[in-house]
């Protein structure tokens, strides 16, 4: 019996020990603000401001095409919100996603990102980018505005719902408009038709294909188009090298699935959301995509895809009405350990 009790005693012995450690570690926890790294919330809350800037814009632009908005799906009247299916509809997706992408918390976001995998001023950072969240995509480069970084971005013209679907407003017009304000210098450097195998195959209407052909020639940008994704893969890498010259491609960030950049496996779908500085723990095995390219080469990559996700973790609300004002949410605040 005697043994027993003195089990007993040192089972709670035991269990105070872990709760005294549990409450110190969680006590040792100190939300960094504004007085704490004014230097980094200044550049979020900039970013923050020029995306509301650019949102402005594009649904300037919109409306001044007689495309109406309808706020049912967009009630924070952004005007960057697609429709459901069109000629550039590629896969299927999510309304509250796109929405909440469009929230430019996701900028300030993008700071953080770019400041953690230690980019810094004129520094190139390539974006590949679909036209399934051109928010994000828009995000990225007023993240890149706000820390005066070089982005290169190539743009595949395919979209999922609810994206950048409209053929007379794909992220091409949004940005035009955009520049044009004087908001962001930035262009596109390259497109892509986007949809399965990069080459818009297996799209939901007969004449996508050609629409899109379309799109891409009155672009007047270089155009890949190639029989395979390593084709693909290796035509944007020569692209991005030409135009970063002398400089160090320092980060890659991918916005949605594009085939060339997200890849198209099961490793692709296991692939971290959000920053990934070191080579993720994956199983050995052969990969496509440019996500896998970057990090066996040991450049940062930023992998923007799960939106509910990303918000969670970083503190930023899920489908809010309205947008929150720059400097509110979780992501301009820093948890660090005392």
């Amino acid at each position: 019996m005697r043994s027993t009790s003195k089990g007993i005693q040192f089972s709670i012995i035991l269990f105070l020990l872990s709760l005294c450690f549990l409450v110190a570690s969680t006590l040792s926890i100190h939300i960094e603000k504004a007085c704490d790294s004014p230097g980094l919330r200044n550049k979020q809350i900039e970013s923050a401001e020029i995306m509301y800037q650019a949102l402005d814009a594009a649904k300037q632009k919109r409306i001044s095409l007689g495309l109406e908005i309808d706020y049912t799906l967009d009630p924070n009247g952004t005007g960057i919100i697609g429709e459901e299916f069109t000629e550039l509809t590629t896969t299927l997706g999510q309304i509250k996603d796109k929405r909440s992408s469009a929230n430019p918390d996701f900028a300030a976001l993008m700071v953080k990102f770019l400041k953690q995998a230690g980019l810094k001023k004129n520094d190139v950072v390539c974006i590949g980018a679909s036209g399934s969240f051109p928010a994000l995509t828009l995000a990225t480069l007023c993240a890149a505005e706000a820390l005066e970084l070089k982005p290169l971005v190539i743009y595949s013209i395919g979209a999922s719902m609810y994206g950048a679907n409209l053929p007379e407003f794909t992220f091409l017009d949004m940005l035009k408009a955009i520049s044009d304000k004087n908001i962001l210098p930035f262009s596109i450097i390259a497109v892509s038709l986007g949809g399965h195998g990069d080459s818009a195959e297996g799209m939901f209407f007969p004449d996508s294909r050609e629409r899109m052909l379309k799109i891409a020639q009155h672009s007047g940008l270089p155009f890949i188009s190639e029989k395979d994704i390593q084709q693909s893969i290796k035509q944007r890498l020569a692209i991005y090298s030409e135009h970063s010259g002398n400089s160090l491609i320092k980060c890659f960030v991918n916005v949605g699935g594009a085939s060339a950049n997200f890849g198209n496996s099961e490793d692709s779908v296991a692939f971290p959301n959000g920053l990934v500085n070191d080579k993720p723990d994956l199983p050995p095995g052969p990969r496509t995509g440019l996500i896998f390219y970057f990090t066996e080469k040991g450049i940062p990559v930023i992998h923007l895809l799960n939106v509910k996700r990303l918000g969670e973790i970083n503190g930023i609300p899920y489908d809010p009405i309205p947008f929150p004002k720059p400097g509110i949410s979780g992501v301009f605040e820093q948890e660090t350990r005392r």
